[in-house]
């Protein structure tokens, strides 16, 4: 009998926040770019630059910029919108030419709550190390704070 060959568990990322704000509002900051650029990065980071095609097929680059000054370049393409519910989006960091070397894909789900909320998913796979899925752990959570401050607005 031959044993089959252990497969590593590949590691992915899920996040679970209540917003006190209608579904439609939420989707709506995932999917206008004017919106995104003003909360979609950590505490303390900005975005210089941002530029999408917010649709099934499109793709987006954005340039987060660090408090100490370091431009961190990201993209991806949109893969799936339905409005108001889901989002799914690759997830790669780039160099400055927009070449990178891993994607994994991002899923957003929103759900009305019972008491009128919305309930947001995230969910991110796969990752090539433990690590990088801690480090975007740590990100995810301060971008969805600020989410949740912008909305508050």
């Amino acid at each position: 009998m031959n044993a089959l060959p252990k497969t590593e568990a590949r590691p992915e990322l899920t996040i679970r926040r209540t917003f006190d704000a209608p579904r439609s509002l939420v989707f709506r900051m995932w999917t206008d770019g004017e919106h995104l650029k003003r909360w979609c990065c950590p505490t303390g980071f900005t975005i210089p630059f941002s530029e999408g095609d917010i649709r099934p097929g499109g793709t987006f680059r954005t340039c987060m910029r660090s408090p100490r000054g370091e431009d961190n370049w990201l993209g991806g393409t949109y893969t799936e919108i339905v409005p108001d519910e889901k989002i799914v989006f690759t997830h790669a960091w780039q160099n400055e030419a927009g070449e990178s070397e891993h994607e994994t894909v991002v899923t957003i789900t929103l759900a009305d709550t019972d008491d009128g909320k919305t309930r947001l998913t995230l969910h991110q796979a796969f990752f090539l190390s433990e690590a990088s899925r801690d480090g975007h752990l740590g990100g995810w959570n301060e971008t969805l704070n600020q989410l949740g401050r912008y909305l508050e607005q």
